[in-house]
């Protein structure tokens, strides 16, 4: 089937929609995902005008969702709120694709199955064209789907099959759980290994220290030396595997080499109807993200971001 795609971005993630572009390709070359992007505007055409009828006759909407692109009024606002009424009358499919951590479950965006798999961001990938990869093996397997085509009805009413896609209420097992529960700590463990070289190469008056201690816990240390007074800060995350249920499924202690049995914060696995995410609790201290839904990505960052500011440090 022919299907054409609305690509939604914001200017400052130009590098991938021009990287996303290249992966298509293949795509392309074949006639079944023609692709449209504000780079088809010819000068003196009416931004609005264009913009709106080419949205209005594509049949997916793929959305590169960034910081950015949460903050585009533009794109948020206008692109993908059109998108919503489209999807909803079932003349439109909202394909999310996660460019970066962002907190887009907590937007519209969490009810759309998102790319790569499991809505990890692209950034995170050791290798990007993988997750390029992903996003095209699920668009070549979305337009293979009967009623994915480029014509709708002509009374305007969607087909069963059309841009229709069916939310599925599912139990999740505690193997679910616990597989969750593995990658969401590897992807701490990993940003906080590649977070602590880099701030390593910033300059002499920081150091930073990243050590393994097994396969389920790591610890890590940064001393900020243009600070007197409590210029250093610690942690130690474990992934408790289920061996103490009262600190959740990752612990953290703000000590190094800090033992099990002790800790300053938790990350738990939970989940709705539909899917699994994590909430993030700091014992003894009132915070804005305490119990909000977390991907492991975001939930990396912010760990990060509490633990260098005890050594002021910072980041823009």
């Amino acid at each position: 089937m022919v299907a054409e795609a609305f690509l939604s971005y914001s200017h400052a993630d130009e590098k991938a929609l021009e990287r996303l572009h290249k992966h298509l390709a293949v795509l392309k070359r074949e006639g079944t995902l023609p692709t449209w992007s504000d780079h088809a505007i010819l000068a003196g055409d009416r931004l609005d005008g264009v913009i709106s009828a080419q949205l209005e006759r594509s049949q997916i909407f793929l959305a590169l969702v960034s910081p950015d692109y949460l903050a585009s009024q533009y794109c948020y606002d206008k692109e993908f709120a059109r998108a919503l009424e489209l999807a909803a009358a079932g003349r439109m499919r909202i394909v999310p694709v996660i460019l970066e951590p962002c907190d887009w479950l907590s937007s519209p965006f969490k009810d759309f199955a998102a790319l790569p798999k499991d809505g990890q961001p692209i950034s995170g990938f050791t290798n990007p064209n993988n997750a390029y990869l992903n996003v095209v093996v699920g668009l070549r397997r979305l337009i293979e789907v009967p009623g994915n085509g480029t014509s709708a009805p002509a009374d305007g009413i969607a087909s069963p099959g059309q841009a229709r896609r069916p939310r599925i209420k599912q139990d999740f097992d505690s193997i679910q759980r616990a597989e969750y529960a593995d990658r969401a700590f590897t992807t701490i463990r990993d940003y906080f290994r590649a977070s602590c070289a880099e701030l390593a190469q910033i300059g002499d008056d920081l150091r930073s220290k990243f050590e393994d201690i097994d396969a389920t816990a790591f610890t890590c240390s940064v001393v900020n030396r243009a600070k007197r007074q409590r210029g250093e800060a610690h942690i130690t995350v474990h992934n408790c595997k289920s061996r103490n249920v009262g600190f959740g499924d990752i612990s953290y202690v703000n000590q190094p080499h800090a033992e099990r049995n002790t800790s300053n914060g938790s990350i738990r696995v939970t989940n709705d109807d539909y899917q699994l995410f994590l909430n993030m609790d700091h014992y003894g201290m009132s915070s804005g993200r305490d119990r909000e839904r977390t991907t492991p990505e975001q939930a990396a960052e912010t760990l990060w971001g509490e633990f260098v500011r005890q050594a002021g440090i910072e980041y823009d």
